[in-house]
């Protein structure tokens, strides 16, 4: 009795639909392409939103593809530069549960099994439509016999399957509610990242807007420590659209609001300000989440670099307002939450940590006080946890130390690294 996953391709692996963009490079050239194009997508989406049957939405797609092997040569290469970042970012978890994941799709394996063999999925573990050629190469038609061409089909495979254990479904559209609805499953995760459907959404046991809520909530190998949508970004002031856009890709959870109060920032863990809206220095005395700010323009004095500096706050700011701030500002803050990058902090020492593969990294940052570094080691020493990497910086104020370990680790040596005297905060970032 085991655990198995299983994935739908379209909108969930991958950021589109596989068969309306294959129909972008099919019918690149026809004069009709942007009605035909429409078409296409109407029926892709009557279908995931449970408005027509999955086999009328299949067999109204591929009579308008006008498609060839060569075309679908194309469509793989861009697929692969499409999966979903989450996704593409874990390979992680595909590689240590390779016998436990299916991809499931009413897709085709002609584009799916290039796409996902590149991440530990077994060909045996895909199960997709197949299409029909003819002696030119082209697509006339698809195997009306496989259940997955039909309406209900994942229901009619996972019943062929007999699969034994706790079963959980991810995807983004009706045909994967269906698993759920039919008693097959355990759980349905709704994925929001690339699409949310309102009607599959509401139906869900949990809307996961990435891979790594899934993985976090079943504790399961991620890339990730914590899941960057349960991570809240405040934006306070007239900041660009464009620097909202980059947090919001990241998958922050952005809340935008007209003031800074102690009850928003209490929740935030990153704060995006413009120069007129900054915290004081009392309020980030009790922002115990947050983690960075970015200010574009400049920090309105030296009291409040030092208050967060000793809150473990760090602050990217922007004193020369450069024209192009919309892009510097989120850079860094994304830098620092991903690697631990400090480089042109205003209140940080300066370090640029190079990523190491195959590691875990942890950051811990403590009042510059001596001998924290060595009970850091200590505590890893005694726990047979072998350091391969660790960078130490300090100014007046703090220490911040990052450690690049090759193994796993429990909750005892996180709570050992926690209760370390003189420390501020402490975070795994992967």
């Amino acid at each position: 009795m085991g655990q198995y996953y299983i994935i739908d391709f379209d909108s969930t692996f991958t950021q589109v639909e596989a068969l309306d963009e294959l129909a972008r490079i099919s019918l690149n050239d026809h004069p009709n392409r942007e009605h035909i194009y429409q078409q296409i997508e109407d029926l892709t989406n009557a279908a995931m939103e449970g408005k027509l049957s999955f086999a009328d939405s299949l067999e109204g797609r591929v009579k308008l593809l006008q498609a060839n092997r060569t075309h679908l040569e194309q469509l793989v290469k861009h697929l692969r530069k499409k999966v979903s970042p989450s996704f593409s970012r874990n390979s992680k978890f595909f590689k240590e549960h390779h016998d436990d994941v299916l991809i499931v799709s009413g897709g085709f394996k002609e584009f799916i099994t290039p796409v996902v063999s590149e991440y530990h999925i077994k060909k045996e573990n895909i199960y997709a439509n197949t299409f029909e050629f003819d002696e030119r190469g082209n697509i006339v038609g698809y195997d009306r016999s496989n259940p997955l061409s039909q309406e209900g089909g994942k229901v009619k495979l996972l019943k062929e399957l007999n699969l034994q254990g706790d079963i959980f479904g991810i995807g983004d559209g009706y045909s994967d509610f269906q698993l759920k609805e039919s008693g097959l499953i355990r759980k349905f995760f709704a994925f929001t990242e690339n699409i949310a459907r309102k009607s599959v959404v509401e139906k869900a046991d949990y809307v996961t807007p990435s891979l790594d809520e899934f993985l976090y909530i079943n504790r399961l190998p991620r890339a990730i420590s914590y899941p960057k949508n349960r991570i809240k970004c405040l934006v306070v002031g007239q900041i660009e659209p464009e620097a909202i856009a980059q947090m919001q890709k990241e998958g922050y959870n952005i809340r935008i609001k007209e003031e800074i109060t102690e009850a928003y920032l209490q929740e935030a863990g990153v704060l995006l300000c413009d120069e007129a809206h900054q915290p004081t220095p009392e309020q980030l005395e009790n922002a115990g989440r947050l983690k960075v700010i970015g200010c574009f323009g400049k920090v309105s004095s030296r009291r409040l670099g030092e208050v967060a500096c000793e809150n473990g706050v760090i602050i990217f700011d922007d004193p020369k307002h450069n024209p192009r701030s919309s892009d510097f500002i989120p850079k860094r803050v994304i830098a620092f939450m991903n690697e631990g990058k400090t480089h042109t902090s205003c209140n940080f020492p300066d370090l640029q940590p190079p990523r190491v593969s195959n590691a875990h990294r942890l950051i811990h940052i403590h009042k510059n006080v001596p001998g924290i570094l060595a009970q850091i080691n200590e505590i890893f020493a005694s726990n047979n946890i072998n350091i391969v990497g660790e960078f130490l910086v300090t100014n007046a104020q703090i220490g911040y130390v990052i450690t690049d370990v090759d193994a796993g680790y429990d909750e005892q040596l996180l709570r050992q690294l926690k209760a370390i005297d003189h420390t501020i905060k402490f975070r795994l970032l992967y």
